[in-house]
């Protein structure tokens, strides 16, 4: 089950020769694919582009009926590898996953497709972001483009700009026979549009073709002596040609090139930000035209001399708008301007952060310092553009005539410093949180463990209130993380993966090693039935039914069939006494050789949006509904908030004390409760809390619900009326 379905979407996929196309731009990427004439596409989901596949998924039936080859990829490296089909036959194929680690996982099979080169064009789309829509290190997929000499695209976040890039991206492929990567940041997967339709292209060579006519060409392959000559190849055919197709094509763009004697040199996906910062200072209208000249780099690799040295005619300074660390187009460019001796002012990293997303405030203070020092602009005399201040101010010694101040004393605190931070944690009901609670309650026993965590959700156990988590280093990569530390000792390490980092790449990199090298460690593998952190695309190990897939494969089989001999597997998470009892069974045993613990149950945002869905039509239909909520009895609680240490689940806060006697508040459950029980686990393991209470609530009652109802509240307010009287007897 997918985070989000395109059912309904995709339909817009059909549409043919001069009708307009609205939607999103990750729709946008997949009708360009069909008006390409692409023959297969591959990929793995990650942020910001996991929608991307979710939307190829759903269309499967209409790129079935132009003969397309889609698959849901194992991981990123299977992904890549998958544009083998293009090195000797005139296939065009894409493929999709995330950047930087994506881009990592695929290392070794992209850098022997950039290697030998293709025939067909191959398309690689990246999802990239510095910002908002990152979880992961932030480096830069443009490296990886220098060093294996692939071509960057990197358009203007529109959707025509979008649709032309993919075009333009199989195009540039083939006629330089490289690998093209397309950068798309979040935005720009998830900005709304128009553009002009042409029609669906059926592939010129479909892989049944490939099949039934197989060819060979020794020197695509990287292998002495031909692997010897395709750097050489590189430099001397491919580039040239990469050079004129990109010139001839006009895919970079000039706007108001002669407007100004400065100028900006922007990679094509900070346009929108740049001009809504030029806009704020009064130089760029809302429509995007701007007063200052601008050189927009929708191909940001391989840069085009000629064009900089076009751009730079006449003019005293550029600025280089480039967003990430290193500095690579800077670099770039000044070794154009000194190797041509071209006479202008560079400027780039000096006036903008070295690192971190380029939000409009950033990039609006980097231009006011550029056009302050160049004169286009008066100085500012007002706080920095990029900072944000609130007034502290005594009202009691404000007369009535008075005047509050215009502008805050630079002295006052920045917002950073009276709001506190936010930190990512698991959502309400989220079957994660008994894990670690289990493993809390654990550490209350045996003491502190080495946790290597791993990406996920889970990973979200390294911050309050669990504080777990020593490394994370990579998808699957949990159990490798603590292949080093395994020795006799007191202690176990621990090791914690999800479901798709399992068969991503934690079943040989972490199980399989830790048997083939005799580790006496835990692994714990989180499973949901699908890659909740992604958006809930379906594994080997899901339980639904796919029409498409191959899914019911169990981790416990897989495990044991690579040699663990110590497996158990928890149904249900929740029960936080079978959790705790296993784990310290797992770290206690005698038993040598790895230990597994699946827990498993399935993530409760995605359980949410489907039985939601349920509840709101069986509530308009008329029909009995019984949801279960949690609650706190607040003159028992004592205000130990034991149940919020050791869960920290959103719904549950704290409210002041009715006892007008204590002081401390009480713990108290909010609407959002989804009634899993865990509060009520928790507090019972901790401290036996008796405080807590679960309660029905039932829309659309039948007759024997109203009857209990009446009944019930006849003797609860017959007890309230005998204790009421006995209270009275007594005062007196």
């Amino acid at each position: 089950m997918a985070e989000r379905s395109f059912v309904q979407e995709v339909q817009k996929l059909r549409q043919g020769e001069g009708e307009v196309f609205s939607g999103e731009g990750i729709l946008a990427v997949t009708k360009a694919l069909l008006e390409s004439g692409v023959s297969y596409v591959a990929g793995y989901q990650g942020a910001p582009i996991s929608h991307l596949m979710d939307v190829l998924a759903d269309a499967q039936d209409i790129l079935s009926e132009y003969g397309i080859r889609f698959e849901n990829s194992a991981s990123e490296a299977t992904a890549a590898a998958t544009l083998a089909a293009s090195v000797n036959y005139p296939l065009r194929g894409a493929v999709t996953f995330k950047a930087t680690v994506g881009t990592n996982v695929a290392s070794d099979a992209l850098a022997n497709l950039a290697s030998g080169g293709v025939l067909g064009g191959a398309l690689i789309i990246v999802g990239e972001d510095y910002g908002e829509g990152s979880s992961i290190m932030q480096e830069r997929s443009h490296a990886f483009a220098m060093k294996s000499q692939m071509w960057l695209l990197d358009p203007r976040p529109n959707l025509p700009c979008i649709v032309q890039a993919v075009k333009d991206g199989f195009d540039l492929s083939e006629a330089s026979n490289t690998p093209v990567m397309l950068q798309m940041r979040i935005r720009s997967c998830h900005v709304h549009g128009q553009f002009t339709c042409s029609d669906n292209q059926y592939p010129k060579f479909t892989v049944k073709d490939a099949l039934e006519n197989p060819t060979r060409d020794v020197s695509r392959i990287v292998l002495p002596p031909a692997s010897f000559l395709h750097e050489k190849e590189k430099i001397e055919a491919r580039w040239p040609a990469a050079i004129k197709f990109i010139q001839e094509r006009e895919l970079n763009e000039f706007f108001a090139e002669d407007a100004e004697d400065v100028g900006i040199a922007l990679q094509g996906g900070n346009y929108n930000t740049l001009i809504r910062a030029l806009n704020q200072i009064g130089l760029a209208d809302v429509f995007g035209n701007s007063k200052i000249p601008l050189y927009v780099m929708n191909v940001a690799y391989p840069l085009v001399d000629d064009e900089f040295e076009r751009f730079c005619r006449n003019k005293k300074a550029i600025l280089v708008l480039e967003e990430g660390q290193p500095n690579f187009v800077e670099q770039n460019v000044a070794n154009i301007l000194r190797q041509r001796n071209i006479d202008v002012a560079l400027h780039g990293k000096d006036m903008l952060p070295m690192a971190g997303e380029y939000n409009t405030a950033t990039v609006l203070a980097g231009l006011r310092s550029f056009f302050e020092r160049y004169g286009k602009i008066e100085p500012q005399v007002k706080a920095a553009a990029n900072q944000i201040r609130i007034p502290t101010i005594n009202v009691a010694a404000v007369k009535a005539d008075d005047d509050l101040p215009e502008y805050v004393n630079a002295a006052e605190p920045t917002l950073n410093e009276t709001v506190h931070a936010r930190p990512p944690g698991f959502c309400t009901g989220c079957p994660e949180r008994p894990i670690f609670t289990a493993m809390k309650l654990i550490e209350r026993e045996l003491g502190e463990h080495h946790v290597s965590a791993d990406i996920g959700c889970h990973l979200f156990s390294i911050l309050p209130p669990f504080n777990l988590g020593n490394t994370t280093m990579g998808y699957g990569l949990g159990g490798a993380g603590a292949a080093a530390l395994n020795a006799k000792a007191g202690k176990r390490a621990i090791s914690v993966m999800g479901d798709g980092g399992f068969w991503h790449n934690g079943l040989t990199s972490g199980i399989a090693n830790s048997v083939f090298n005799r580790s006496d460690n835990l692994t714990i593998v989180v499973d949901n039935s699908y890659t909740s952190a992604t958006g809930g695309q379906d594994i080997l190990s899901s339980t639904a039914l796919n029409s498409t897939r191959s899914t019911g494969h169990e981790i416990e089989k897989a495990v044991k069939g690579v040699g663990v001999n110590w497996v158990k597997t928890i149904k249900r998470t929740y029960d936080l006494k079978a959790m705790t009892n296993t784990l310290r069974e797992a770290l206690t045993t005698t038993e040598s050789g790895p230990k597994v613990l699946i827990a498993q149950s399935e993530c409760m945002l995605n359980k949410q949006r489907r039985e939601k869905k349920k509840v709101r039509d069986d509530v308009s239909a008329g029909k009995r509904v019984v949801r279960e909520r949690f609650g706190v009895d607040s003159d028992t609680c004592t205000g130990d908030h034991s149940c919020i240490r050791l869960s920290g689940c959103p719904s549950l806060s704290i409210k002041p004390n009715p006892d007008p006697l204590r002081t401390d508040p009480v713990a108290t459950v909010m609407d959002s409760c989804v009634g899993c029980g865990l509060c009520g686990e928790v507090s019972h393991a901790a401290v036996l809390c008796p405080s807590f209470f679960k309660a029905q609530i039932i829309t659309n009652p039948n007759g024997w619900d109203k009857l209990r109802h009446r009944v019930r509240g006849w003797f609860i307010g017959f007890l309230q009326r005998r204790d009421a009287r006995r209270r009275e007897q007594l005062s007196f």
